[in-house]
C-alpha cells in the first residue's frame, strides 16, 4: 500500500548532498544552453537564407509541435520507469544533435529537422523537474520550482548572450558549434547525477491514475493559462523580437544586448517569485500582474522606434514571465503526490507546448500577410486574455486542490 500524503509531504524522496545539487545544476545550466544558443539568431539566420515569414513561422513552431507530441508519453514512461536519469541523457543527446543539423546546408528542410530534434530534446524537461522536487520535501515544492526556474532562465540567459557574440565575431556556425559543445560536456555530468530509487515503492500507472491526474481543475487551469503564456513568450523573445532588433539595425553582436535585456530580469524575477512575492501577495495576484505586465509591453514592441526603447520593452517582459512561470510549476506539483507528479508535469509540459506551437506558426502567417507589427498585437492580445481567465479562476484552485488531496 502507498504510503499516506501526509508522510510523502514531511520528506524529500532521496538525501541529496550539495554536491548532488552542484551536479544537477551543473547539468540543467548546460541543458539550457544547448537548447537556447542559437535561439535569438535563428529568426535572421533563418531570414538571411532566404526563407519566407510563414517558413520561418512554421520552424520555429515545429519545436513545440514536437514536444506536443511526445512529451506526455515521455513522461508517462518516465513514471512507469520510475527513472528519471535516462531522459536527461537523451536530452544533451537530442541538444547538440539539433544543433549539429542546422549546420548543414542547403534544404531549409535540415533547419526544420534541427528544430524538431530541439523539441525532443526540450520533451524531457518533464524529467528534469520531477527528479529535482525529489531533492526536496513536497511542502518545499514553490522552493524547488523556484529554483529550477531560475537555473532554467540563467541556462538560457548563458546560451544566449553566447548566441550574437559567437554569431558576430565568427559567423551563424560558431553558435551552433557551441550546442554540440555544451550538449557533450552536458552528457558527460549527467552520467553522476543522483537520482531516486522509486521503483519498490510505488504502483504502476494505471488508466484511473491517468484519468484522476488530467480531470484535475487545478492542473487544467494552470495549463491553458500556461499555453498563452508560450504563445506571448514564443512571438517575441524567443520568436519575432530579434527580428525587430534588425529591421532596427540590430547587428548580431547586438542581439546580445537584446537579450540581456530580457533574460537578466526575468532571471531575478524568477528567483524572488515563490520565495517573497507570492507568499506576500498570493500566487495568483502575482500571475495576473505578470500577464498585466506582458500585454502592455508586447504590444508596445512594434512602437519602439530605437534599439534602447526596443531593450525597456524586452526588460519588463521579462519581468512578466518570470512573475508567472516558476509559479505556473508550482501549482502544478501541489495537487499530486510523488507517484503522479511526472505524469502530471509530462501532461503540463505537453499541453503548454501547444502554445509554443500556436503563437509563432499563427504570428509567422500574419507577418507575411500584415506586416511584423500585427504578431505582436496577437501576442499583446493573448496576454490581455490571460488577465481576465487568471482572475476569473483564482478563486476555483484552492477548492480545486483540496478536492484531489482529499480524494
Amino acid at each position: 500500500m502507498q504510503a499516506p500524503l501526509s508522510r510523502l509531504d514531511d520528506r524529500p524522496a532521496i538525501a541529496a548532498s550539495r554536491m548532488d545539487h552542484l551536479v544537477f545544476i551543473a547539468v540543467t545550466l548546460l541543458y539550457w544552453s544547448t537548447l537556447y544558443v542559437y535561439v535569438p539568431i535563428l529568426p535572421p539566420f533563418l531570414s538571411d537564407r532566404g526563407y519566407s515569414g510563414a517558413i520561418i513561422g512554421v520552424v520555429l513552431g515545429s519545436y513545440g509541435f514536437t514536444q506536443l507530441l511526445i512529451r506526455f508519453p515521455l513522461g508517462l514512461y518516465s513514471d512507469k520507469l520510475h527513472k528519471r536519469k535516462p531522459f536527461l541523457l537523451l536530452g544533451m543527446i537530442s541538444g547538440a544533435l539539433s544543433c549539429l543539423l542546422f549546420m548543414v546546408p542547403g534544404s531549409w528542410v535540415w533547419p526544420l529537422a534541427g528544430r524538431i530534434i530541439s523539441g525532443v530534446c526540450a520533451s524531457v524537461w518533464a524529467a528534469f523537474t520531477v527528479l529535482y522536487a525529489a531533492y526536496f520535501s513536497s511542502s518545499e515544492s514553490t522552493k524547488a520550482m523556484s529554483n529550477i526556474s531560475f537555473m532554467t532562465a540563467a541556462g538560457q540567459l548563458i546560451g544566449m548572450i553566447l548566441s550574437g557574440q559567437l554569431a558576430g565575431a565568427r559567423g551563424w556556425n560558431a553558435a551552433f558549434a557551441a550546442g554540440i559543445g555544451f550538449g557533450i560536456v552536458g552528457l558527460a555530468l549527467a552520467c553522476f547525477v543522483k537520482e531516486p530509487k522509486e521503483g519498490v515503492e510505488r504502483e504502476p500507472i494505471s488508466l484511473h491514475m491517468l484519468r484522476s491526474v488530467v480531470r484535475t481543475r487545478l492542473l487544467v487551469h494552470v495549463s491553458v493559462l500556461s499555453i498563452l503564456a508560450h504563445s506571448v513568450l514564443f512571438i517575441t523573445m524567443f520568436g519575432f523580437t530579434p527580428l525587430h532588433a534588425t529591421a532596427l539595425g540590430a547587428t548580431k553582436s547586438e542581439l546580445t544586448w537584446i537579450v540581456v535585456a530580457f533574460m537578466v530580469p526575468h532571471a531575478l524575477t524568477t528567483f524572488v517569485t515563490g520565495r517573497y512575492l507570492a507568499p506576500k501577495f498570493g500566487i495568483w495576484n502575482v500571475i495576473a500582474a505578470g500577464f498585466a505586465l506582458s500585454a502592455v509591453f508586447t504590444l508596445a514592441i512594434p512602437l519602439s522606434e530605437s534599439l534602447g526603447m526596443l531593450a525597456v520593452t524586452q526588460a519588463f517582459n521579462g519581468i512578466a514571465q518570470g512573475l508567472h512561470l516558476p509559479l505556473f510549476l508550482a501549482l502544478v506539483l501541489t495537487p499530486f503526490e510523488t507517484a503522479k507528479r511526472a505524469t502530471a508535469m509530462g501532461f503540463y509540459q505537453a499541453v503548454y507546448s501547444a502554445g509554443m506551437f500556436a503563437g509563432p506558426f499563427v504570428a509567422g502567417f500574419m507577418n507575411e500577410q500584415y506586416g511584423l507589427a500585427s504578431g505582436f498585437w496577437l501576442g499583446g492580445a493573448i496576454a490581455l486574455l490571460s488577465v481576465g481567465l487568471t482572475l476569473w479562476w483564482r478563486t476555483a484552485p484552492a477548492a480545486s486542490a483540496n478536492r484531489t488531496l482529499s480524494g
